[in-house]
């Protein structure tokens, strides 16, 4: 058997993190199956689907490298097909047409709510002969549910789940104006597409009975189920924007790189023993569905920006230039030319060790770019006073007579002259790194340095002085 499974996201708004982490899974699954994944968009909400945002959760999976197998398929597209087996239910007896009118339905409601039961549709056209239809009421196709027994939930995640079929009205397949509903369409599209294992959010486990009748109905063979927790916030609460749910782009946006919220995304409700860092190699060969918890994963901003300066530190350097160089370009308003990306790539391995995220990576890597005389911050400010301007036009001095522009010469110069003026390193290397950089965050000063070159070095250097004279 070919394990298939797929992403279905309605595309009524982003694609919000939590149903990131539902594809992810769902993807992995497939990839360590060596089976299929496929992605379907279900837009049969007319009113509320939009192009905006089918193109943000396209863009969202193709960011997150969660690449799906064929085209994505448009369940609005498939209608006919879904009217097909609501017929073929009528047609079986296992459905049927239900005149209930507004002021009917509303006054089960209200009884249900006096009795204290959860309101529901109580069954009075499911054996009417439809001759004794009301004139001028277009009928909607419910499905027999069945009245008596159970139906059990194998899930993979949750285990047996039982509801008693008592508990399930006769839910609605086609609507008044004769469009299928989300319930009859998903489970269409599901046994068409050939999916074997459902992987989604708890929040459908009663869904799932409903479905598994329908499955039974149409004598199709029911897909392996499991229905992981829902992501709550630090606080234990339900996920709000004010936690982190917000739409994928707004994570690329804020710099975080896709491997790192994909590792993150993977240990939101799954395990493997104490591993944190997990490769996407690694993930694939041992993602299952045993080690997914029961309990609802906590977001935490906090640990996700760890572990994305966790992946940056480990990143190749180009990749990064690469990232921050459309960042530096609009900030500067500039096209970066070879020579100016190679030094940032060179700088790459001191600006990365203490980045976060992409964004703070590019504010590190602006110095270099930065055109003369340069803007000081107010930190930087205060540490070019007389006295180490005076030092730092004696280090360009020896600076400008030195040959070999490599790291190891420059800071022997450096040091040397920190030696002359009897002061420690430190108090040569702060307004040094503040002249250099107009910051008092920056690479190792030799490195930066070096990455600046001589005359740009120097330059900048002799530039305190004319700031301050």
């Amino acid at each position: 058997m070919t394990v298939v499974t797929r992403f279905a996201p309605s595309p009524t708004g982003f694609l919000h993190i939590g149903g990131a982490r539902t594809a992810l899974f769902n993807w992995l699954f497939a990839k360590h199956h060596q089976g299929k994944f496929l992605l379907r968009i279900e837009d049969t909400d007319r009113e509320r689907s939009t192009e905006e945002a089918i193109d943000a959760i396209l863009a969202g999976m193709k960011w997150l490298g969660l690449d799906w197998d064929g085209e994505p398929t448009y369940q609005f597209s498939r209608k006919d097909r879904h009217i097909e087996i609501a017929k073929q239910l009528i047609d079986e007896g296992k459905a049927y047409y239900c005149y209930a009118s507004k002021e009917e339905l509303q006054e089960m409601r209200e009884k249900a709510r006096e009795e204290g039961r959860a309101p529901g549709y109580d069954g009075r056209w499911r054996d009417r002969d439809p001759s004794e239809a009301p004139e001028g009421v277009d009928p909607v196709v419910r499905f027999k549910s069945p009245n008596e027994g159970e139906t059990v939930i194998r899930d993979q995640v949750q285990g047996d789940v039982t509801i008693k079929n008592s508990q399930l009205d006769d839910l609605i397949l086609l609507r008044a104006d004769g469009t299928p509903t989300y319930m009859l369409s998903v489970i269409v599209d599901d046994h068409d597409m050939g999916v074997t294992h459902i992987i989604r959010g708890d929040d459908h486990l009663t869904n799932a009975a409903r479905q598994i009748q329908l499955y039974n109905a149409l004598g199709w063979e029911v897909p392996v189920m499991a229905h992981i927790p829902l992501i709550h916030g630090p606080d234990g609460a339900k996920l709000s924007k004010r936690h982190g749910a917000l739409g994928v782009e707004a994570y690329q946006e804020m710099g975080y790189l896709p491997e790192a919220l994909r590792n993150y995304l993977l240990r939101l409700g799954w395990s493997h023993g104490d591993d944190e860092i997990i490769s996407t190699e690694q993930a694939i060969e041992w993602f299952n569905l045993e080690a997914i918890g029961k309990s609802a994963a906590r977001f935490d901003f906090a640990k996700l920006e760890n572990l994305n300066g966790t992946y940056i530190r480990n990143a190749e350097d180009r990749y990064l230039t690469e990232l921050i160089k459309p960042l530096l370009e609009k900030k500067f308003d500039c096209k970066i030319n070879d020579q100016q990306f190679t030094a940032i790539e060179n700088a790459m391995n001191g600006l990365k060790e203490r980045a976060k995220s992409v964004i703070s990576l590019a504010d590190s890597a602006a110095f270099l770019l930065a055109k003369r005389p340069l803007t000081m911050d107010e930190k930087a400010s205060k540490l070019l006073d007389d006295n180490s301007i005076l030092v730092l036009q004696k280090l360009a001095d020896r600076l400008e007579a030195l040959g070999n522009w490599d790291k190891d010469h420059i800071e022997g110069v450096v040091r040397e002259t920190a030696d002359l003026e009897d002061l420690k390193l430190g108090k040569i290397a702060q307004p040094l790194r503040a002249a250099l950089t107009g910051t008092t965050v920056s690479p190792g000063i030799f490195d930066v340095l070096e990455v600046l070159g001589k005359e740009e070095s120097i330059g900048r250097i002799r530039d305190t002085n004319k700031t301050e004279s």
